[in-house]
């Protein structure tokens, strides 16, 4: 089987390669950055670079592939981010289309069902809905949970303010899942012999809570009595925006946040709950010790 994948050397992509090359698919991944030719090569892989915005380079890169995998590589500089995940899901529908690819593994979110008030994910919406109209076009969108990498982003908040927060409440419902599981889901669908259009929902943890995560990476930071604070949604952008992320992006974030606060992201992962798999919170929380002392 000859694959073509996104995303680079991300969190999700490269376990997903290393897989597949293990396995002796002939595996292409498409990377912006010249830089990372080298390491593609190095995993066995072909490098393909150039840009996700560019739809000859995507349908050539496609062409020839028995099956893609598509996810929308974050782009903090955009003045409408969620005008811009769409526009990219645009981008690789026409690829797809143009190039003949029978089988495309998307990467999607929990929450993708919702049309909007969700942040980010109401684009991973629209980029669900356009692969939707793929004629003859198998597709299986991999609904991932909130990812557990994401508090990596509070170390410092926890190291200096000793506490841990968002804005949404210590008892809020979260879906967790670690980009390694996510990978490991990704690489099996290629091997799967799906029809249609589906989608899978994958997650690690969907019992803990907020106060649950703060108790596990503050005890493994030797803060056993490490709080989550519940900020208010201004507090939670000028926290953002003071950490350096663009307006447009705390926007989006406060947004996604007020989705979990509400309890409206995860209503339909409930209602089709796959089987957990992947690191435990307290396996994470080991990762974020070693984020946290280096």
């Amino acid at each position: 089987m000859k694959i073509t994948l996104t995303g680079s050397l991300g969190n999700i992509t490269k376990p997903i390669a290393e897989t597949l090359v293990a396995k002796g698919y002939e595996v292409k991944i498409i990377s912006s950055n010249p830089d990372r030719a080298e390491a593609i090569k190095a995993m066995g892989a072909i490098p393909l670079i150039g840009s996700v915005a560019d739809t000859a380079f995507l349908t050539a890169a496609f062409t020839g592939a028995d099956a893609v995998y598509t996810m929308v590589p974050p782009d903090f500089s955009v003045p409408n981010f969620k005008a811009y995940i769409s526009e990219i899901g645009k981008n690789y529908a026409v690829a797809i289309q143009q190039s003949g690819v029978k089988k495309v593994v998307n990467l999607s979110s929990v929450g993708a069902d919702l049309p909007d008030g969700t942040g980010p994910i109401a684009g991973l919406h629209e980029v669900e809905k356009t692969f939707a109209q793929l004629d003859g076009v198998a597709v299986k969108h991999l609904r991932a949970g909130y990812f557990y990498i994401n508090f990596l982003a509070n170390v410092d908040m926890v190291k200096h303010a000793n506490i841990l927060g968002s804005n949404f409440g210590a008892d809020a419902k979260l879906v967790l899942v670690h980009p390694g599981h996510i990978a490991k889901v990704a690489a099996e669908a290629f091997e799967d012999d799906f029809a249609g259009k589906s989608v899978q929902y994958v997650a690690s943890d969907d019992e803990s809570t907020p106060a649950d995560v703060a108790k596990a990476l503050g005890t493994a930071v030797s803060k056993p009595a490490l709080p989550w604070i519940e900020f208010s949604d201004e507090d939670a952008f000028n926290g953002m925006t003071g950490a350096g992320l663009p307006e447009e992006i705390a926007k989006n974030y406060v947004e996604m946040g007020d989705a979990i606060r509400s309890n409206v992201l995860f209503v339909d992962y409930f209602k089709n709950k796959p089987v957990l798999g992947g690191a435990t919170l307290q396996d994470f929380a080991a990762e974020f010790a070693v984020a946290y002392n280096s």
